[in-house]
């Protein structure tokens, strides 16, 4: 099994990079997990004229990407325990997490996504939202493989 998370942020570093890095190589175990940060000078140049343009430009950047088994992450989205969550790994071997930037992510991307999924009814840092996020496979896939981690 593939898992990777694209996200809209310029380039992680610091202790939190460190932690979802410790993530990455405990999800190892049962399967292989990536961490695909996206930025560039369209996107900051779309953040600088507003939302709606700024959540094209996330758009355009994920278009490559979109496939196989794909989730979003959004505020609006669908909140599920733990237990709910592991089950996201029984539809496929390749899944695929999306984060959006500051602004969001557009209603017609999250339409084609196969799920939308919320950590919390509350705002995250980015980096927070993310180490959770892959706190959450690492907890899921322990589930799924009768792991004492979630216990």
């Amino acid at each position: 099994m593939k898992i990777t998370v694209y996200s809209i942020e310029k380039n992680p570093q610091g202790k939190f990079k460190d932690m979802i890095d410790e993530f990455i190589k405990m999800i190892s175990r049962f399967a292989a997990a990536e961490d695909i940060p996206l930025f560039n000078s369209k996107i900051s140049a779309a953040q600088a004229k507003g939302a709606d343009e700024a959540r094209k430009s996330y758009t355009k950047s994920f278009e490559p990407y979109i496939k196989n088994y794909a989730l979003a992450l959004d505020k609006d989205g669908e909140e599920l325990n733990s237990e709910e969550f592991s089950k996201i790994f029984d539809n496929g071997s390749d899944i695929r997490f999306f984060i959006g930037g500051a602004y969001g992510l557009e209603k017609s991307f999250l339409d084609r996504t196969q799920r939308v999924i919320s950590l919390s009814r509350l705002t995250y840092a980015h980096k927070i939202a993310k180490l959770a996020l892959f706190e959450q496979i690492y907890r899921g896939l322990c589930i799924k493989n009768n792991h004492p981690y979630h216990k």
